[in-house]
């Protein structure tokens, strides 16, 4: 076995043992873990039909044959719900996706270029912030109509800039470290350089990245579905099912607050995530603690 395989052996106890102390990862975990599950759970099974329409059971109350009650259409919320996160999850893996592979290659171009090429792709990562998801999404819906794959390209569009600027900052620092002026020194090319030893020092960076605009991605889904940009019916989106409920603040309050603890504890849990890994995987701060 290889000496990094043994230090990673080594220190797996220890950073599982802080990660089990550090509140805010755990809580994020179980959180995320929850938001998984119910999606996972959707693909196999609900308590209804999400799609069926049953005007006779519309607007229903919690109780044991509708546990969370049923909307204006008289739906199943908890059914919505669970679908719903499924769709949220789908989105946010595809977004994220795009912006972190296009946005990785720009940010490792630039800190291994340098000169006109990295100011060039800084730029671009600037006039990019410049139209942020819903402005994109509209834009996209005013020439293509709305839909979920508009939401995921402006939405993933918008990442590019965000990880360029995350990955170019933490390569710079790693190509002035001292086993990289050794690499130069035995004559490795750039391009070998950055796959060989900056792109490992920096996929932690990454990774805690990828999980807060995975957050975000959520939250920007449903901001396009309640402005009617994002999923369309008969797709059941949390975004969509607060702006159904608006309507019915004083008749049915409860539809608007199921959905929004949905978004809220998701986003938290995301956050709380990332925030946990940050410090779990900075050696400085792992040392703290």
């Amino acid at each position: 076995m290889s000496q990094s395989a043994n230090a990673i052996t080594h220190q797996a106890p220890g950073l599982l043992a802080r990660a089990l102390r550090h509140r805010s990862f755990a809580i994020g975990a179980v959180l995320t873990l929850l938001l998984l599950l119910a999606a996972s759970l959707s693909l196999v099974w609900t308590p209804w039909s999400p799609y069926e329409i049953d005007m006779a059971a519309k607007l229903q109350p919690p109780g044991a044959q509708h546990w969370l009650g049923t909307d204006p259409f008289g739906r199943d919320v908890t059914s919505l719900l669970l679908v719903g996160a499924r769709n949220s999850i789908l989105v946010g893996v595809i977004a994220v996706s795009i912006g972190l592979g296009i946005g990785t290659l720009f940010g490792l171009l630039a800190a291994a270029r340098r000169g006109w090429v990295e100011e060039a792709i800084m730029r671009l990562a600037d006039f990019t912030f410049a139209f942020p998801a819903i402005l994109s999404a509209i834009m996209l819906t005013a020439v293509f109509g709305a839909g979920i794959v508009n939401s995921i390209i402006a939405i993933g569009v918008f990442n590019i800039p965000t990880f360029a600027r995350v990955t170019r900052a933490s390569a710079n620092a790693v190509w002035s470290r001292e086993f990289v002026l050794a690499a130069r020194a035995c004559g490795k090319g750039p391009w070998r350089i950055t796959f060989d030893h900056v792109l490992p020092n920096i996929l932690s960076a990454l990774i805690v990245q990828a999980t807060i605009q995975f957050a975000l991605a959520i939250l920007a889904e449903a901001a396009l579905s309640y402005l009617g940009l994002g999923t369309q019916p008969p797709q059941p989106s949390w975004g969509r099912m607060l702006a159904e409920a608006q309507t019915l603040l004083f008749q049915a309050p409860l539809l608007a607050v199921f959905p929004g603890i949905a978004i809220a504890l998701a986003v938290l849990g995301l956050n709380l995530l990332g925030d946990g890994l940050r410090d779990l995987m900075d050696p400085r701060l792992a040392r703290k603690r």
